[in-house]
């Protein structure tokens, strides 16, 4: 089945909605899922460090590869990726919009949780801006 964009219902909870479309649940179950890991979309970091949503990925069975990649390129990406776009410095401190990378049937589109855009699966490439990425299985493994 074809992942379709999971909309954030809290200003920062883009990466509760991303892991949320990846695997293929509700805003609601990833972010109950987040808080009994002791995730809270107040928590400062949630948009600055990965850990958070390496975690989430975990508790729902998925792997991600460690570490980030620098992005290169729209076809150097692997069919699945966690995008950081927006990326910026807040206080010294880094920070970012997370989203998701599809490649399905030869055709890739970005699945960007923000509440207030009109579409959610997008294909603008020029207009994002990815930064680095973190790779992330395709397939859930079994619980």
């Amino acid at each position: 089945m074809p992942l379709q964009p999971v909309i954030q219902q809290d200003p920062t909870g883009c990466g509760i909605a991303s892991v949320a479309a990846i695997a293929g649940v509700s805003y609601a179950r990833a972010k109950s899922a987040a808080h009994a890991l002791g995730i809270a979309v107040s928590y400062p970091r949630l948009w600055s460090d990965t850990r958070q949503v390496r975690a989430l990925l975990r508790r729902f069975g998925i792997s991600a590869t460690t570490g980030e990649t620098p992005f290169h390129g729209w076809n150097a990406l692997p069919d699945r990726a966690l995008l950081a776009i927006k990326w910026h410095r807040e206080k010294s401190r880094p920070c970012w919009h997370w989203v998701v990378f599809v490649r399905e049937n030869d055709r890739a589109c970005v699945l960007d949780p923000k509440k207030s855009l009109r579409a959610h699966k997008r294909s603008d490439f020029g207009r994002i801006k990815p930064k680095w990425y973190i790779s992330v299985n395709a397939e859930r493994r079994k619980r």
